[in-house]
């Protein structure tokens, strides 16, 4: 499965097609068997984040990931619904304080951005800390769809005082 914003349909395609090395096959293409199934299921989790949901767990394969990226990715997989953590507590979370920086990469690679919710991931002083660099247009353009996902949880980050 995979999805992307700010895109057309036919850049989003190609560009899936040339990171995959051949064709890629749609929703309507194969419209029956046990990936279409999966396909729905992605579909639905995508819809329930964007309702500000938290959607039914879909089998990930991130087995293309390094192990750092994956043992990152699975903490950040447990950040619950308007929750939200920095990167330096899920660096302790996973046994590595300190490697605050290391984990910030490795959510930066994030290959399944809304069912790896990243976006729950902020800076240690409260503010959003960063956002797909600039996968969608720039920081600020990454930073407002972080701050808009979060809003829709519920959460108003800022920074903290003191």
């Amino acid at each position: 499965m995979a999805a992307a914003w700010l895109t057309s349909a036919s850049d989003f395609e190609a560009s899936l097609t040339a990171r995959l090395h051949g064709s890629v096959a749609s929703r309507e293409s194969d419209p029956g068997g046990p990936p279409a199934g999966l396909l729905a299921h992605g579909a639905d989790a995508l819809r329930a984040v964007l309702a500000g949901e938290e959607p039914e767990r879909v089998p990930l394969d991130l087995d293309d990931r390094p192990s750092w990226d994956r043992m990152v990715l699975a903490e950040v997989r447990e950040i619950a619904l308007g929750a939200t953590a920095s990167y330096g507590e899920i660096a302790r979370r996973i046994g590595r304080p300190g490697a605050a920086r290391a984990v910030g990469g490795a959510v930066g690679r994030n290959p399944i951005a809304l069912l790896v919710p990243c976006h729950r991931v902020i800076a240690g002083d409260g503010s959003l800390g960063g956002y797909g660099g600039d996968a969608w247009g720039g920081r600020e353009e990454g930073l407002a769809i972080k701050r808009e996902l979060l809003r829709r949880e519920g959460i108003t980050p800022g920074r903290r005082r003191g």
